[in-house]
This record gives C-alpha cells, sequence and structure tokens, in this order.
C-alpha cells in the first residue's frame, strides 16, 4: 500500500503541540468523479483548531486529516472524470474538500476544483476557497443581500470577513460596518472598503453602529462570537434584519437576562449555517459562484490577503499563531 506524509494528532486530540508530521498515512486511490491532488499548500481555517481538539462534528464524508482548502496538481484522475472543466492530470488547480488537506495528496470531488489562475500564487491560491465561499454563502445565500443593504461583518480582519467586506463593497452596500481588536484592524478594515470600524475592547459597539445609523441599524448581520454579542445583534438589527451565525467563539449558552423582544419588534430572522455539512450539490453551486470571481481576482479588484506563511513541518507554529488572533488574513502553509 502506497503511503504519504500528513499532519497527525498525537492521542487523536489536543493542544497545538499535538500536531506531528505522519509518514505512514495511506495515500488516497482514485474513484469515480474524484480527482487525487499533490498538494502545494494548504490554508488553515478556526474549524481546524476546534477539531483538532475535539469540538468540531465532522461531517460523515470528512477523515481524521486536518484543512479544507489547498492548492495543488492533480496526480490523478479517472478516465472521463475531467468534469466540466475538462481537468487532466498535471493541471494546477484550487478547491475545497470536506477534510484532508494538511497532507501531501487528497482525494476531492472534481465538481469543488477550479484552475488556478497564473496570476495567484500556489499560497493565494490554497487561502481562497473556503474564505470567499462561506463569505458569499453567508452574505447572499442566508442574509439575502441586495444592492443597497447595509451589513456588519464582526471579527472584520478575518479572513472571511475581509473578503466579505470585499464582496460587499463591489456588490453596492449602502454600508459596511467592522468590529475589530485593535485600530490599527479597524484602518485595514477601512482600507478594503468598510465605511467604519469598532473597537470591541474599547467601544461599545452596537451603541455606536446605532448612533452611526441615527438608530436605524443594520439589515445584515455577520457574526461568529454567538452568546456574548448576541444581545448586541438583536439590538443593531435593523426591522426585517438577517443576523446569520457562522460561529459560537464566545460560547453557545445564553445568559439570563436577554431581551429577545426584537425578534418580534423588528421582524427579524436570525438564522445559523456553516458550509462544510453541506451536501456536494449545494457547494458546487458556490463554487460555481466563486468562479465567477476570478476575473476580478486577476484585476486587482479583490485581493487575497495573506498575513503569514508557514513550512508546514513548522503547522505547530502556526495553529499556535492562529490562536492568538493578531492576524490580518490567511495563514498558510506549504509542503515542499
Amino acid at each position: 500500500m502506497a503511503t504519504m506524509r500528513a499532519v497527525d494528532i498525537k492521542n487523536k486530540t489536543g493542544p497545538a503541540t499535538s500536531l506531528f508530521i505522519n509518514d505512514q498515512i495511506p495515500k488516497p486511490t482514485i474513484s469515480p468523479g474524484y480527482a487525487v491532488v499533490k498538494i502545494k499548500a494548504f490554508g488553515l481555517n478556526r474549524m481546524d483548531l476546534l477539531q483538532r481538539e475535539g469540538h468540531y462534528p465532522l461531517p460523515p464524508q470528512a477523515g481524521p486529516i486536518l484543512g479544507v482548502e489547498f492548492s495543488g496538481m492533480i496526480d490523478d484522475l479517472g478516465e472521463g472524470d475531467g468534469g466540466k472543466e475538462g481537468f487532466k492530470k498535471g493541471d494546477a488547480v484550487f478547491g475545497l474538500a470536506y477534510g484532508g488537506a494538511y497532507a501531501e495528496f487528497i482525494k476531492v470531488d472534481v465538481r469543488m476544483l477550479l484552475k488556478k489562475p497564473d496570476h495567484l500564487s500556489w499560497e493565494e491560491a490554497a487561502g481562497v476557497p473556503e474564505t470567499w465561499i462561506t463569505a458569499t454563502q453567508a452574505m447572499y445565500l442566508v442574509g439575502e443581500f441586495t444592492k443597497g443593504k447595509s451589513i456588519l461583518w464582526h471579527a472584520g480582519a478575518s479572513s472571511v470577513s475581509i473578503a466579505g467586506i470585499q464582496l460587499s463593497k463591489i456588490a453596492g452596500a449602502s454600508a459596511i460596518y467592522a468590529t475589530a481588536s485593535s485600530q490599527e484592524k479597524i484602518d485595514f478594515c477601512k482600507s478594503i472598503g468598510a465605511t467604519a470600524g469598532f473597537n470591541y475592547k474599547t467601544q461599545d459597539w452596537a451603541k455606536e453602529i446605532l448612533a452611526a445609523t441615527d438608530g436605524k441599524g443594520v439589515d445584515i448581520v455577520i457574526d461568529y462570537i454567538g452568546q456574548s454579542y448576541f444581545q448586541g445583534n438583536l439590538d443593531v438589527a435593523a426591522k426585517d434584519g438577517r443576523i446569520v451565525n457562522l460561529g459560537l467563539m464566545s460560547g453557545a449558552k445564553l445568559p439570563a437576562g436577554v431581551d429577545i423582544s426584537a425578534f418580534v419588534r423588528k421582524r427579524l430572522r436570525f438564522e445559523g449555517s456553516s458550509l462544510r455539512s453541506r451536501d456536494g450539490e449545494y457547494q458546487g453551486k458556490l463554487r460555481d459562484k466563486l468562479e465567477e470571481y476570478i476575473p476580478q481576482f486577476e484585476n486587482g479588484t479583490f485581493n487575497v490577503f495573506v498575513e503569514k506563511v508557514f513550512p508546514w513541518e513548522q503547522v505547530v507554529e502556526a495553529h499556535q499563531l492562529m490562536e492568538k488572533n493578531t492576524t490580518k488574513g490567511k495563514i498558510i502553509c506549504t509542503i515542499s
């Protein structure tokens, strides 16, 4: 049986220091409708930290190997499995998977691959799929964004919100707000299109947004924080607003005294969503939407912001950096 190297976890779950490269992992083999890609680079996402710690509910399609986004070259492909793109062995691609990207090789549904444009580096391409597809899903499919609506992106310097701010700007949002942990991050958010930003450590962001909107609030809120932002999100949502919850970084249990009357008074809709648990058809539609953005990456309308690139031998340090919550953009690992 052919083997490969992949990032593994000592004792199956644990802290960042439990990560190591295992050289005895079975190499994936081809099956109908799938390609095997030799990975050049993979992107880190917060779900990787949760999965490493044993706190992420994996979909049945995902194996134990971390990672959902990658770039690389097609190593193997079944006859007639080039898909609508006409993929062939040796093609440079990037894509989204249910798991397995922290490895030398990955088996992935051909429908979730895109041809890598020459103007994107391996590192940049690896940081696109999960980030931009998640932002698109939250903004359009769940949040029902249309031109002229206002939008709030929490964790404004996170990779998904960086993509979301840029998408909101080009789509004609009337106002784009962001929250972040420092003035440096707020200035960064404004430089890529945010109307205003608020430091959640030093400001009451909900009161500030209501003041900035003359009490109207915002039409769409994209949140990853959970319980500690729940009341504030209800307060800042405009009438008929949409609150899209993508994460629970502060916890899932609400404190006593939360006032939910805004759901009725303002006819609000609160909806949680995830991408990884969706079926291939759903993800494939979002992949097709991502493909439409390629010319805008090429002409500079959209930019991929990479904070730091690590060789995958330093995956422990990469995870530790993500845990610090100090970055602006993607953390990428490369495989030599």
